[in-house]
This record gives structure tokens, sequence and C-alpha cells, in this order.
């Protein structure tokens, strides 16, 4: 399906650049509610709107509060809330679909749009092309004693926070363990310290003091650099750190050491099998490590790569009846508890794993060995085809010849970005292999095709 505005994960760009900005968000908040209208009918309906830390977050609030009133939509404010959060909160208060204003990990000068249905889940492509097409509708105003209201949401927070507590066991405390969370100065930086603390945690912070300009920035998920500094100088058990809205974590074990989302995966995979309850089979992606795949196999655990973006691990998951999917990028679908990807509720089974079995991450994924694998971003030039680039002869012959490097020891995969312009290139392969240097070779290969 072509579509104009939607990408793999909602709407997203740079603040003031179409499709992000006032204008567009006031017209994408009637449109919405219109096609809420032809849905559901003429019953009022209700929109729930929360958003990460981003200054630019203020803007499109108002803005898509302005176009749903006068689609005749009510409004329900949640401020900032952790992306998982508003599709939790979505679905408990029955509202008709919640949206989130954020740009995930991406940094302050960038912002979007993601939407939940009234399931908790994202809005099926359909819809999407509903609002799409309503978008080329003239924007109308509904009678003055049918616009839509709006209210706030004072105990957003708390809800949530006790939602996220009751996704482990009562009998689970986190007394005696030593934490550092990182909130990547985003959505989660009210919600997490609460969580952890109440569990029992001894709870140190960074990256929780958002000024509206600093998400992201040298902090969180994407920069796991500071939090394995803290980790080392504090000498905690575990790091944990969120992206900017919250719906991936990664952690850092005692020794400073990264665990991404296969790990996680892992970790939870292996303890739910043991205890009966995993549910079928774990959904990873194109990006999973195959040493993931084969821990996996040789606990007779059934293993898919889903393409990129937890919309098709979701998918995946939903067409399979299996509970737990996910991205190595840390993006974690826990689905016996949430409807989505939930980086506190992922951070959560891991420690509830490392109590019921006394023992640190370490020796817990002893029996995951992974193969080494190196990512390397080619941004892309203004008005370049991601499709067209990668089609060329020149670069498949490239990749051909990486490929035949390999052999069956090893794989390379190209793909564009769902949410930036760029071309991500990941060569994967045994530890003998020069994995590092293939990349970069591909990497050469595209930028050259770039000049």
């Amino acid at each position: 399906m072509t579509r104009r505005y939607f990408g793999t994960d909602g709407i997203r760009g740079t603040v003031g650049e179409p499709p992000i900005t006032a204008d567009f968000m006031l017209k994408l908040g009637w449109a919405t509610g219109r096609v809420l209208a032809e849905t559901n009918g003429k019953r009022r309906h209700r929109v729930l709107i929360g958003k990460d830390t981003r200054i630019s977050g203020y803007m499109f609030e108002s803005a898509l509060e302005a176009g749903l009133s006068a689609a005749g939509v009510d409004v329900a404010l949640l401020g900032p809330m952790p992306t998982p959060g508003i599709a939790y909160l979505t679905r408990t208060f029955r509202a008709d679909a919640g949206i989130v204003i954020s740009a995930s990990h991406n940094p302050f000068a960038d912002n979007g749009i993601k939407f939940f249905s009234t399931e908790g889940v994202k809005l099926a492509d359909e819809v999407e092309a509903r609002i799409e097409a309503m978008l080329e509708e003239p924007l109308t105003t509904v009678a003055a004693d049918q616009l839509g209201k709006a209210a706030r949401i004072d105990d957003a927070a708390g809800r949530y926070i006790e939602f996220c507590k009751s996704t482990i066991p009562d009998r689970v405390s986190l007394r005696g363990l030593k934490v550092v969370l990182d909130c990547a100065h985003g959505a989660t930086y009210h919600i997490a310290p609460s969580v952890f603390r109440e569990l029992g945690a001894e709870v140190s912070l960074i990256g929780a003091e958002p000024d509206g300009l600093n998400i992201n920035r040298e902090v969180g998920s994407t920069h796991p650099a500071a939090l394995r500094a803290a980790v080392i100088q504090r000498g905690a058990d575990l790091g944990v750190a969120f992206d900017g809205d919250g719906d991936r974590v990664l952690l850092v074990d005692a020794d400073g050491r990264e665990i991404d989302g296969d790990d996680i995966l892992y970790l939870i995979a292996r303890d739910r099998h043991a205890r009966g309850d995993l549910g079928g089979g774990v959904v990873g992606t194109l990006m999973s490590n195959f040493g993931l795949a084969a821990a996996l196999e040789e606990m007779d655990i059934p293993f898919e790569r889903a393409r990129v973006g937890d919309r098709y691990v979701m998918e995946r998951l939903a067409a399979n009846g299996w509970q737990l999917g996910g991205e190595s990028s840390g993006h974690i679908v826990c689905g016996h508890v949430q409807t989505t990807g939930d980086g506190i509720v992922s951070a959560l089974q891991v420690l509830a794993i490392m109590v019921r079995e006394g023992q640190p991450l370490t020796r817990l994924l002893a029996g995951l060995e992974k193969a080494p694998q190196v990512l390397v971003n080619v941004r892309l030039t203004a008005g370049t085809d991601a499709k067209a680039l990668m089609d060329m002869p020149a670069l498949q012959d490239a990749v051909a010849g990486v490929e035949a490097q390999l052999g069956d020891q090893g794989r390379v995969l190209l793909r564009p970005s769902g949410t930036e312009p760029l071309i991500r290139v990941m060569v994967e392969g045994r530890a003998h292999l020069d994995v590092a240097g293939l990349a970069r070779h591909l990497a050469g290969e595209v930028e050259g095709l770039l000049a």
C-alpha cells in the first residue's frame, strides 16, 4: 500500500517541515475525528493524547486537540507519558483511540505521531489509509453545541505506575538490588523511578531532567556509554536505559556489558519456556542475531523472523498466536501482560528472573553465544530513492561479493530505515570473520553511489 504520510511507525519528521507542522496536525486531528465518527456512529467519541518531553509537543498537542474538537470528538490529555502507557490507558479508559506525540529515539528537533486503537494496538493499515484520504477533504466544523470538550487526566502517571508494578508477581521484591536508570530525558523520567523504587530497588538516575531540548542527547538506549560509566562508578547490579518515548530498553550488567534486545528475548523466552508459560514461539526480525535463533532452536522453541519494525513483529505474533517478540534494538513485546513494546515492563521481566534465580545477568546469559554483528548507517542525500539505489547492479554485485566471503558463516542485510533517510548496512558472521571491515566496505559502496 502506497501511503503519503504514514510510515512503519506513524508519521515522523523534522519540526517545521511538512508534514510536521502545526497546520497539518490540526488537519490530522480533524481527519482522525471524522474517521472515528464514520466508523463508530453518531455517539460521542473520546481520544487520549500523550507526548514525550520535546518542546514541540506543546504545539502539536494543542493543534491535535483543536482538530479533534472541530470534528466533535472529546479529548483527554495525559501530558508526558511513555508510549506504552498511552496504549495501556487507551485500552483501560475504553477510548476510541490514543495519539502519541513523539519521535522516539530521534533528537528534539524531530517529532511525530503514532496512533493506538481502542484495544491498545497500532491502527490497522486500512484505518490509516482512511485518515490519509480524509486529509484531502476540506476541514469543516461541527455545530457549536457538538464541539468536542477537553479534560486532563490528572492521575495518568499513577495509573500506569501501578500497571507496570502489576506485571511481575507480588512475591518478587527488588530489595537489595542497586539499579541505575537512564530515562533519556524523555517520557519515562517521572514514571520509571517510582516503579523501581516502589518495588524495593535502590535507584539512582541519569537522563531524568528534561528541558524540552535534551531528549536523547548523549543518553538513553541509543547512547549507552553514559549508563555503562554510571553503573561501574556506582557499583550497581544493573543499568536500565530507555529511549525517548519509553517503548525500548537496553540493559547494562554489573561489569558494564551491554544487554540488547536479543539478549532480553533470550532471557524471557528461556524463563517462560522452563516454567511452561511461553505460549508458543518467539518472533524476531531480520536484524536478530543468528546466535539467538540457534539458542532458541536448542531449547526447541520455534523462532520466526519478521520485517524490521514493531508493527511487523506484532503482525507475526498475532498470526501465530504467540506472545513474545521483539527487536535487537530493545523493542520487546511481552504479550502476556502488554499489547505493545514496553521498556519498563521488559526490564521488570528480566529483574524478576534475576530475583527468582538468584543469579547475575552474566550467568543467566551463559547459554547464548551471539555472532559478531556490525551495523553501519549511511545517510541518504535529499531526493534519493532508497529502493532504486539498492537495486543498482553495482551495489548488488558488491553484496554478492561479501556474501561469497562469508559463505554459510554469516549474512548480509541492507535495508532502508522506516523512520530516517538512511540505508542500514548490516554484516554478521562468526568471530574469525572481519565483519566490521566488510560492513565498512559495503557502506563505502553505498556512499560511492551517492556521490
